[in-house]
């Protein structure tokens, strides 16, 4: 296959299968939903609801495209463009499954840009420039509740990417390497994946990658109770539905990342000789794809159960969370990791688990005789606040 033609067919796969998997996602949140809280869900187009997806594209389309009289029209339209395609671009160097045959040639790289040695690094680099759509957004509306909502979310974001930074970091000196291919690939070579080694982090990266999707407990930017809809208030019909689907791909993107770094990507025990990295055969590809999607998916229906299960934080409780509890713990996993790395053998793996789950035990006891109790107001009858 020519050069210039293989990273075109793979750019336009990703970029429809993407979207066609956040159309269901959607549905399946919805279905999700309706069963966490006893309803029955979209039901009424197709079967089971299935062409939901269809019509909630359609209705995107159609619907009337309004900008504000005092709007920033350039930057208004810019931001939703600019959200979408850093969520969509971060998808560049994430491996879907290695390499599959190709008939007599080079196995065809899963992976739009791969052999790129800072990866990880680019998949951070890209993902952090989402927050640039929001702000430009919650500006350029001339709406003062968008407004809050664009600095909400800077101050989210900014704040929550530096623990997201230090929950990765002790990965990267088990693995030794930014190469998301290479942090699989170890974690094979040991039988062990790495949030068994890393619980602490693993914690860490989760709530700070939620945090950083803006999805609940920790959509504060566009909290409907206090900002009607944050920073996307005054968009309507597509942009609007650009925003929805960044948010999703931001999901589907630390969905994956938490595979790669913490469950072995498409590495499963029992299966592990057929998907071994030079196993370069159809079956080979085809059960790799297989058990990458099915722990993404896994995934991607946790994080749909934390949010229709967890309340909304307050927005001091958020920041208190990022900067009193998530750098501390992300700075303790570092610490551990760098001893284990210091003065353990490679493969002493067992002595690691140990260390990490110690951690975790004394962030619980921290946590517990940090917690200050809460005292309950009392009124008599006929005083104030009754």
């Amino acid at each position: 296959m020519q050069t210039w033609l293989e990273p075109l067919i793979k750019i336009a796969v990703l970029v429809g299968a993407l979207q066609g998997a956040v159309a269901y996602l959607v549905l399946v949140e919805r279905k999700v939903a309706a069963y966490i809280q006893d309803r029955l869900g979209p039901n009424r187009v197709g079967p089971w609801g299935l062409f939901q997806p269809i019509a909630d594209g359609l209705k995107f389309i159609l619907k009337e495209e309004i900008i504000p009289a005092g709007a920033d029209k350039a930057l208004f339209l810019i931001a939703p463009i600019s959200i979408l395609a850093t969520a969509t671009v971060a998808f560049a160097t994430i491996p879907f499954g290695y390499v599959v045959p190709a008939n007599g040639g080079e196995p065809i790289v899963l992976t739009i840009a791969p052999g790129m040695d800072i990866g990880l690094l680019f998949v951070f680099a890209i993902s952090s420039l989402g927050v640039y759509g929001v702000v430009l957004g919650g500006w350029a509306s001339n709406n003062k509740y968008s407004f809050l909502g664009g600095l909400r979310s800077s101050a989210q974001l900014v704040s929550y990417e530096i623990p997201l930074g230090l929950s990765v970091i002790g990965v990267l000196l088990f693995s030794g390497s930014l190469r998301l291919e290479t942090i699989i690939e170890r974690q094979a070579e040991t039988g062990w994946w790495w949030f068994a080694v890393q619980p602490l982090a693993f914690l860490v990266f989760m709530i700070s990658g939620c945090a950083e999707s803006a999805r609940l407990p920790f959509d504060l930017p566009e909290c409907e109770q206090e900002l009607v809809a944050g920073y996307h208030t005054e968009y309507t019909a597509m942009k609007f539905g650009m925003f929805a689907m960044a948010e999703y791909q931001h999901m589907i993107t630390v969905a994956f990342l938490a595979v790669l770094l913490f469950f072995g990507g498409w590495h499963l025990w029992g299966l592990a000789p057929y998907t071994a990295g030079n196993e370069v055969t159809w079956i080979g590809a085809i059960i790799r794809v297989a058990v990458l999607s099915v722990k993404v998916l896994l995934m991607v229906f946790f994080f749909m159960w934390i949010r229709w299960s967890w309340p909304r934080f307050r927005y001091d409780q958020l920041m208190d969370l990022a900067w009193k509890a998530m750098i501390p713990m992300g700075v303790l996993s570092l610490l551990v990791s760098a001893i284990c790395q210091e003065f353990l053998a490679l493969n002493d793996m067992i002595t690691r688990c140990v260390l990490g789950w110690l951690a975790v035990g004394g962030c619980i006891i921290w946590m517990a005789l940090s917690a200050k109790p809460v005292a309950r107001q009392t009124h008599s009858v006929g005083e104030p606040g009754m």
